[in-house]
């Protein structure tokens, strides 16, 4: 499960900002998350839980936007949502497409105290 190993980041990236920013308490935590990223989202809301216990993070409210995957047709370089690696163009059917979104997974934002 390295949705485990990502959570464990996620808290070392929160736990050094409030450390800078003196703070006591991380309050919120914005996270983007794309379809494509390879996370399990299920398995991630479980090493949250389990993993911000005893941390900054324990009370935090985590707020997760989800970013719908877009490729471009290298063919005939037409923009569309996908949902799969191996979707086809929608306008040409070609298989050939570079993934321009939903690979993200960021901490967005932090609001601290």
């Amino acid at each position: 499960m390295h949705e485990l190993s990502i959570v464990m980041g996620i808290i070392k990236i929160a736990e050094d900002y409030a450390r800078v920013a003196n703070a006591l308490v991380i309050d919120e935590i914005e996270l983007d998350i794309g379809t494509m990223s390879g996370i399990d989202m299920q398995s991630m809301e479980f090493a949250w839980t389990q993993a911000t216990k005893g941390t900054k993070l324990s009370a935090t409210i985590k707020k997760v936007n989800s970013i719908m995957a877009k490729a471009k047709c290298i063919d005939c370089e037409t923009e569309f949502e996908i949902k799969n690696y191996y979707d086809a163009c929608p306008v040409c059917g070609q298989h050939l497409i570079a993934i321009i979104q939903g690979k993200e997974l960021k901490v967005k934002s932090l609001l601290v105290s």
